[in-house]
């Protein structure tokens, strides 16, 4: 009998105490050896990710199996479910702060008593008699307290017979230390001593590491700043009177008032009230959205006039601000393919440090050259060398730009997303709601004999007023007045009538010939359009066509997908000569429109394409065409936040403008330049500079400061990205 397989569980950890990316790879290592685990250790973001079987693991066993590797760590709550910002997420922000300015405060004392070392060590004018006594003290100071961090961390790795960033640090600076006390106290007069490369290298690294430590907070600061949007406590009425309550007591039924000023509590439907919404938060577009009763309104966006009574629909994490969180979580927390490749480099690197370490002693001492030069040589070779800024290379970039993605209303949903982007050379994009508005507007207005268009459009919104037909909504929107009418009378398939000022009008389908204006009628016909004819006393008076109207920045948004170097498709079930109207509109080539498609043959033509040796790209509202855009190389799903969208899309555009897949490939693509740029420097720094340590060409100060720099300059250059804005907002 075959047991059924029991479902995985999703948990994450905060993991405190790791110092670099070998820390996080050790402790991954560790998790995914236990039974039913599959773990993913982020070093920036200092989390781990793990899905595991509750029949063979436990949360607290994986917090165990961290803390047994030397490390700590503790369950991250949701982040949404309560009436605060995670408090586990405050956990880690105070653990890091606290961290940083630890790291301050020894960096700065550190470097007050390294100075003088430094000074009298390098200056003979400085020197007094006895100097390299008060040198020793001063430096075994340095060495003991302002070196703790790193030897702590060389021991916790020892005793798990591993070695990591620290371990070259400490091994380093002892070096320098131990063979200055040689010199000093046993060895023969003259022997040159290397206390202020053991000061200085240690205090450089610890301002490496403090602001390292700094700007890991930075890089995540845009997830934090979102996931704080939201309300923290509601006005709901219960009883018939309004309570103020948190908002974790909210659930779904609740109905609850919204003030001018005030963000919406959670996800709704209003019950009575008008205001204009300010969704900013949600799509990045800073122009309100007006609202009514029936309308759907989504958390944490703003109340700008009106009063709202709202009934809530989803709260705590099915609410569209925590599904934008959690989205941006797991793309934080994911690894890219090329991360992974750092990771397992990253594992074989400090061994192989160590070995070209001694390999460069013995090999100096082979060529004959003095002792303290072959020394100098191979410290200096244990001091350059950093997996620091390979680690930090991939995840801070990937921090970085996927939480202003957040901030954009671009919500990307991997690190293996970015990837997707560079590769795609080929969009498809669904016709309604996508390239166009979805709903339908007067494209044009010919009037007959003794009639003015004017007056056309007046006389049919008289009649239309009457409907609930998109095209009569669509012809009273255009009027600029809507008379009053009468006897109004719905014909179905043959369009409306109704009397205006005593006078019968009909608007639809032509009852008879349509005389001069035959002509402007089949014309917008084969233009894509539907064409009404407005009859006064049975004769024709003009022709209205209506169309599904074209998105304003659709047409620019085409020319700039040209621009990134992709073709564009359009895919509609509507008829072929709307599709090519809508095509010709915005820019596409008529070849590339396949008209009359029902949502399941969409994947067909997705397959066609990819078939033909094209990376596609698919841009849909995320409802219908959610097959296709799981089917999709790289699937971008338009509309605010909806399940359909945020499962079956690799990109979720909370804003509804075709703009915004633009933004989202010139983001992710941004971010992937980060990284590659990151990658380079960190192998150029590595690959260049350990032979020029290693033939003795290279201060083991200088490799300290060098070293120190490359992490820095790494996580500064990710950090660039949080200038990155959209094309409407420039760039």
């Amino acid at each position: 009998m075959t047991q059924t397989p029991t479902a995985l569980e999703h948990i994450e950890l905060g993991v405190t105490g790791m110092t670099c990316s070998s820390c996080s790879s050790r402790i991954q290592r560790k998790l995914n050896k236990l039974d039913g685990v599959d773990a993913t250790v982020n070093y920036s973001t200092e989390t781990a990710a793990v899905s595991y079987d509750p029949a063979s693991a436990t949360p607290q066993s994986l917090i165990d199996e961290v803390r047994n590797a030397g490390y700590d760590a503790f369950e991250m709550r949701d982040e949404a479910a309560g009436d605060e910002v995670s408090s586990s997420s405050d956990a880690l922000d105070e653990a890091r702060d606290e961290e940083a300015e630890k790291l301050k405060r020894t960096t700065i004392w550190s470097a007050l008593v390294s100075l003088p070392v430094m000074l009298v060590s390098m200056i003979p004018a400085l020197q007094f008699e006895n100097w390299e006594f008060a040198a020793l003290a001063a430096t075994t100071l340095v060495y003991f307290a302002g070196g703790a961090v790193f030897h702590r961390a060389t021991w916790v790795n020892l005793k798990h017979g591993a070695a990591t960033m620290d371990t070259l640090i400490t091994l380093g600076t002892t070096a320098a230390y131990l063979w200055s006390i040689w010199a000093l106290f046993i060895g023969p007069p003259g022997e040159p001593i290397y206390l202020e490369t053991a000061c200085v290298v240690i205090t450089f690294l610890l301002l490496g590491r403090w602001f390292e430590t700094r700007a890991k907070g930075q890089s995540s600061e845009a997830l934090r700043e979102l996931l704080s949007m939201g309300a923290k406590d509601a006005a709901v009425i219960r009883d018939g009177k309004e309570v103020r309550v948190p908002i974790a007591h909210v659930t779904v039924g609740d109905q609850f008032v919204v003030r001018p000023g005030e963000k919406i509590a959670t996800d709704g439907r209003v019950v009575s009230g008008h205001s204009a919404i300010d969704e900013s938060m949600l799509t990045g577009e800073s122009v309100p959205v007006e609202v009514a009763e029936g309308d759907a309104v989504t958390g944490a966006t703003l109340n700008t006039s009106g009063r709202l009574v709202v009934e809530a629909t989803r709260v705590g994490s099915e609410t569209t601000l925590a599904q934008m969180g959690k989205l941006v979580k797991d793309a934080q927390a994911g690894k890219a393919p090329v991360e992974r490749l750092v990771d397992r480099i990253s594992r074989v690197f400090v061994p192989t440090v160590i070995v070209a370490a001694l390999v460069t002693l013995v090999v100096h001492l082979l060529l004959g050259n003095a002792v303290d030069d072959a020394f100098t040589a191979a410290v200096a070779v244990l001091i350059i060398a950093c997996p620091c800024a390979l680690g930090l290379a991939t995840p801070t970039a990937i921090l970085v730009g996927t939480g202003r993605g957040a901030q954009l209303g671009l919500l990307i949903k991997g690190a293996d997303v970015l990837e997707s982007t560079r590769q795609v050379d080929t969009v498809v994009m669904d016709k309604t709601g996508t390239v166009t508005t979805g709903q339908m507007g007067v494209a044009s207005v010919a009037a007959g004999s003794g009639f003015t268009e004017d007056e056309v459009l007046r006389l049919a919104a008289g009649v239309e007023a009457g409907s609930e037909h998109p095209i009569a909504r669509a012809i009273v929107a255009a009027a600029d007045s809507v008379p009053a009418s009468t006897g109004f009378e719905n014909l179905p398939g043959r369009g409306a009538t109704a009397r205006i000022d005593d006078t019968p009008v009909h608007v639809g389908r032509p009852t008879g010939g349509l005389g001069a204006l035959a002509g402007e009628f089949d014309s917008a016909e084969q233009g894509g359009a539907t064409a009404v004819a407005v009859e006064v006393h049975g004769a024709v008076a003009g022709v209205i066509a209506v169309r599904d109207t074209v998105k304003e920045d659709s047409a620019d948004a085409v020319a700039r997908l040209r621009e990134l170097g992709l073709t564009p498709h359009l895919l509609t079930g509507d008829n072929q000569g709307v599709a090519e109207a809508i095509a010709a509109e915005v820019g596409i080539d008529p070849a590339n429109v396949t008209a009359g498609v029902l949502p399941e043959q969409k994947v067909d033509v997705v397959k066609q394409l990819q078939e033909a040796g094209h990376q596609v790209a698919m841009v849909g509202d995320g409802v219908n065409d959610a097959a296709a855009l799981a089917q999709a190389d790289l699937g971008m799903a338009m509309g605010a936040g909806t399940d359909v969208a945020i499962e079956a899309s690799d990109i979720t555009l909370m804003h509804s403008s075709l703009m915004s897949a633009v933004d989202a490939i010139r983001l992710s693509r941004k971010t992937l330049k980060t990284i590659k740029g990151n990658l380079f420097w960190a192998f150029a720094y590595n690959v260049v500079l350990i032979p020029v340590a290693a033939i003795g060409l290279l201060d083991p100060m200088l490799a300290g400061i060098a070293m120190a720099f490359s992490s820095v300059f790494v996580v500064s250059n990710s950090l660039r990205l949080r200038a990155f804005n959209t094309v409407t907002r420039g760039s």
